[in-house]
């Protein structure tokens, strides 16, 4: 029965993401407070707020593209940064550049693809991060994210 199969194959894959996120949840969550402890919030405005400008943008790149662990790991942590007054914008300039401009991944893009290629697509990536992040909060308000 090929319902059954189907089935019994998508429990195997939905139980073996619910353990990879379960691997990830406890660090997740020591980030957060962590996070929400050690930095405050009138830093964090400051140099990621609505005043931060470019250095905002720059910071907020530097935080995703340092950033370990998968995709998923970004967002409750890009929600406390927007909860502790972090523009829309470096908001999701930090989720663009977890996603796509990680430190080793580039190492490891260079090795293969070569520097040339790898340096290519950063000069072409972070211009179309950014636009993204302003275009994101010039037509969506603050409660979307919050």
């Amino acid at each position: 029965m090929i319902l059954a199969e189907l089935s019994y194959k998508t429990l195997l894959n939905s139980s073996s993401f619910f353990m990879e996120i379960i691997k990830y949840f406890p660090p997740i969550l020591i980030l957060m407070g962590l996070l929400d402890t050690w930095i405050p919030k009138e830093k964090i405005q400051t140099y990621l707020g609505d005043r931060s400008g470019v250095r905002g943008a720059f910071l907020a790149i530097l935080l995703g593209s340092a950033a370990a662990g998968p995709l998923f790991a970004a967002f409750p942590i890009a929600k406390s940064l927007s909860q502790k007054g972090v523009r829309t914008a470096n908001t999701v300039i930090f989720l663009g550049a977890w996603a796509t401009i990680k430190i080793p991944m580039i190492i490891m893009e260079s090795s293969f693809l070569g520097i040339r290629f790898a340096l290519l697509r950063l000069v072409i990536t972070i211009p179309f991060i950014i636009l993204i992040g302003h275009l994101v909060e010039r037509f969506n308000s603050r409660d979307i994210i919050s």
